[in-house]
């Protein structure tokens, strides 16, 4: 993947190995429209084939990260239409969700609707102090989308979740991170800064282990036990082939700095 690229809707820059996707509608606090979601799903095929992409960063422009779907574009008015409004969608999401490397969303103002469902789908949420999470779709009689029904019970628990969309009730960022959906609060001036540094980190990890840890997570509350100890032992097996496993094997031994280490210092 190039960069840095514009397609207006979404800006797209790589440095080291990091992509970030910024979300670029800053008037419309950043509001999904068909160009974005055109976009979006374009980036994240071709981040999925381009194993140089070591890490992702989702970002929004302006101050906010994203209001959700673009209620004046929204013109469906049958049930067929309306599904295959969201089964546009769900290729990409699944594949962002799925995704066997770290993907890290930096959630500054607004994150609404579809924009809260692109936050659920990263592995990390830093958030600024002025961040506002909701599902809003009840006040517009629709369900939540973007793969939300799946994350946002896992993130936050069955509980939680039925009370933020069944209430549409805004969240602030501590309340996030009190739930689970938020790592970091920090201030909104460190926020991309400290989402890049994050990211930069996790890049360092072995490409191996971190997607078969990530996928064997992602499937371990749909499975039972025994299921999740033959993942475990299929993926073990994997990972101590790899060269990353041995060279780090190597420097531990000989005292040498490791190839992956956290915390990332702030």
């Amino acid at each position: 993947m190039n960069a840095p690229e514009d397609n207006n809707t979404l800006l797209i820059t790589q440095h080291d190995g990091v992509v970030t996707l910024s979300f670029n509608r800053p008037e419309a606090k950043n509001a999904l429209n068909t160009e974005m979601r055109t976009a979006l799903h374009d980036a994240v095929v071709r981040i999925r084939a381009d194993r140089s992409i070591r890490a992702v960063v989702l970002r929004g422009e302006g101050g906010d990260f994203c209001s959700g779907g673009d209620v004046r574009g929204m013109n469906v008015t049958s049930a067929q239409a309306g599904r295959e409004r969201i089964d546009d969608l769900h290729g990409w999401i699944s594949m962002l969700i799925d995704l066997d490397r770290p993907v890290i969303a930096a959630v500054d103002g607004v994150c609404y609707g579809a924009g809260f469902s692109l936050a659920l789908a990263a592995d990390f949420v830093i958030a600024s102090e002025r961040a506002r999470f909701c599902m809003p779709f009840m006040k517009v009689g629709l369900v939540p989308d973007c793969g939300a029904f799946y994350t946002l019970p896992r993130v936050v628990g069955l509980a939680r979740a039925k009370d933020l969309v069944f209430t549409a009730r805004e969240m602030r960022a501590p309340e996030a991170k009190e739930a689970g959906a938020v790592l970091e609060i920090v201030e909104a001036a460190q926020l991309h800064a400290r989402a890049a540094q994050i990211a930069a980190c996790l890049a360092n990890a072995s490409p191996v282990a971190f997607g078969l840890a990530k996928r064997a997570l992602n499937q371990s509350l749909g499975s039972d036990l025994r299921a999740m100890l033959d993942i475990e032992a299929a993926a073990q097996g994997i990972a101590f082939s790899t060269e990353f496993h041995r060279e780090a094997v190597r420097r531990f031994r000989e005292k040498e700095a490791p190839l992956f280490q956290w915390p990332v210092s702030q």
